[in-house]
């Protein structure tokens, strides 16, 4: 039998034990003892960066900012997609695991860190993008945590909150993108995301060419534009919970009946589909509620 080794092993600033380990060839990165990523596993890691660069392609000078290293799939595939003068910032908050690319994972994805176009930025990815003197991305990746409700690192909770959406939408250009890496459907975090206004759009990804299901998710995110003189909402300061939170139930209360007259929303163009895909959908979903409202008579 072939051993599972353990290189490395590095206590977080939270007191989580994030590890590499190798086995048979192949590299795996673990958060107390539970598989993070791997390098036989990167469908999705690619796809973060397929859907959140999808406009970057002939885009002369373009701003990518990768919120979490791991094993670099993500940025690889950005410097594939992305031209010579690109600018990509990689926000890592472990040194050490920016120390085991460039000395232990060289032949996976290391050299990489040696791009003229890369620039490690050992910070937290929150702090990176609340940064009032950094310029704005087009581009804004992030895969740091399981799941928006599941993280690695306890003060992650900000990215999926106010706070971080408010970060988010300060830190990219006007029609810049922001993508979501999630192992896991997270619809409550959709519903807040869109709240914050947001339009959101959720692809399935599967771990491996060979998965039978596509469990992973990438939450792909444009910012609405504000109405002239809108003022960003306002949000307290984040609080740090006192226990990472179970995954997330929608907490959605029912409308009383006959309370208040529902009103048709205005439609939006949407960035993600085209204009006749987003007429099909709306016919779908008309006949589903026609269908919901003839099955209760």
């Amino acid at each position: 039998m072939i051993p599972f080794k353990t290189l490395a092993q590095v206590r977080s600033p939270d007191g989580s034990m994030i590890s590499l380990h190798e086995h048979d060839g192949e590299h795996y990165i673990k958060h107390n003892g539970r598989q993070l990523m791997s390098t036989i596993a990167t469908v999705s890691e690619l796809l973060l960066a397929d859907l959140g660069c999808r406009e970057l392609r002939g885009v002369p000078k373009p701003r990518v900012l990768i919120g979490g290293l791991g094993l670099g799939f993500t940025l690889k595939r950005v410097l594939e997609l992305v031209g010579d003068d690109a600018v990509v910032h990689v926000s890592e908050l472990l040194p050490e695991m920016v120390d085991w690319n460039r000395n232990l994972l060289g032949n996976v994805n290391g050299r990489l860190l040696k791009d003229p176009r890369v620039e490690v930025l050992l910070k937290d990815v929150f702090k990176v993008m609340r940064d009032p003197a950094g310029e704005p991305y087009d581009a804004i990746l992030l895969d740091v945590d399981h799941t928006p409700a599941s993280w690695v690192q306890v003060q992650n909770f900000r990215l999926y909150e106010r706070a971080g959406f408010e970060a988010v939408r300060r830190a990219l250009k006007p029609h810049g993108l922001v993508a979501y890496w999630s192992a896991g459907e997270e619809p409550e975090f959709v519903q807040r995301l869109g709240r914050a206004g947001f339009q959101v759009q959720s692809y399935e990804a599967k771990a491996h060419q060979t998965a039978k299901r596509a469990v992973h998710r990438i939450y792909l995110g444009a910012p609405k534009p504000r109405a002239q003189g809108e003022a960003a909402p306002s949000s307290p300061s984040p609080r740090k919970p006192a226990r990472k939170p179970a995954p997330a139930q929608s907490s959605a209360r029912p409308q009383s009946g006959g309370a208040r007259r529902r009103q048709k929303p205005k439609a939006v163009q949407h960035p993600f589909i085209s204009p006749q895909q987003a007429a099909g959908l709306e016919r779908k979903e008309r006949r589903r509620q026609e269908s919901k409202g003839a099955a209760k008579r």
